[in-house]
């Protein structure tokens, strides 16, 4: 017992001062990048490795900022981490129609990438809010979206807007227009899967309802009160 207590003292204290670093600090990798590299070394496939480009929040597009809210969590500027109607909701919907959908927040999902692993499980999504309670008490609202904007996985491989204006529209984040903006955010449930490089239907009409949210959000001006 004694042993396990160390090691959670341990743990909590590393996690606290990575989140205080990483408050100022970008960081040089996450977790699901260095999972994705491990990877495609052992697949033998190193070409397909990590894409990744920090980018400071000056050098962003805001549109990217606001459609990134639009897609994921439009609530993003009211709760504190945790959005525990969207919790609640997708738990009734979980026990009325079997079906399992996502409630994670920006701040969950930056907290996941930074630190974690992919899956569903209990201990994960309780060290995943541990995480993200910390994230929101050292962090701005900005800097948890400027994080966000560059460890969120684009397509295979490519992490983050530096990496994916390049590699989908050959141009800096800075450039990237609203509908550019809007197409990025379209793949963020499953970057794996949807394309950017050629967008299916379904993209493309996820494209359309995000273009629409940012309006909805005030736009650009939906950033102002951010701190």
């Amino acid at each position: 017992m004694r042993v396990v207590g160390l090691g959670a003292c341990v743990a909590v204290a590393v996690s606290m001062l990575a989140i205080v670093a990483l408050r100022w600090a970008s960081p040089p990798t996450t977790a699901f990048m260095l999972r994705h590299q491990v990877g495609a070394w052992r697949a033998g496939t190193s070409e397909a490795g990590v894409r990744y480009q920090w980018v400071d929040w000056a050098d962003i597009n805001p549109e990217l900022a606001v459609a990134v809210v639009a897609a994921e969590d439009q609530r993003f500027r009211e709760h504190h981490g945790l959005d525990f109607a969207a919790i609640r909701d997708a738990l009734e919907e979980r026990r009325r129609e079997g079906r399992v959908r996502g409630a994670s927040t920006i701040s969950q999902q930056v907290a996941k990438n930074l630190f974690l692993w992919p899956g569903q499980s209990w201990l994960r999504k309780g060290v995943e809010s541990y995480l993200t309670v910390l994230i929101e008490l050292v962090w701005s609202k900005r800097r948890v979206l400027e994080v966000y904007l560059n460890v969120a996985e684009f397509g295979d491989g490519v992490y983050g807007v530096g990496a994916a204006s390049v590699r989908f529209f050959a141009r800096e984040p800075a450039l990237i227009d609203r509908e550019q903006a809007a197409l990025l955010a379209a793949v963020l449930p499953s970057p794996k899967r949807l394309d950017v490089s050629h967008p299916s239907a379904y993209v493309r009409s996820r494209q359309s309802w995000i273009l629409a949210q940012m309006e909805q959000l005030g736009g650009v001006s939906y950033l102002d009160d951010l701190r």
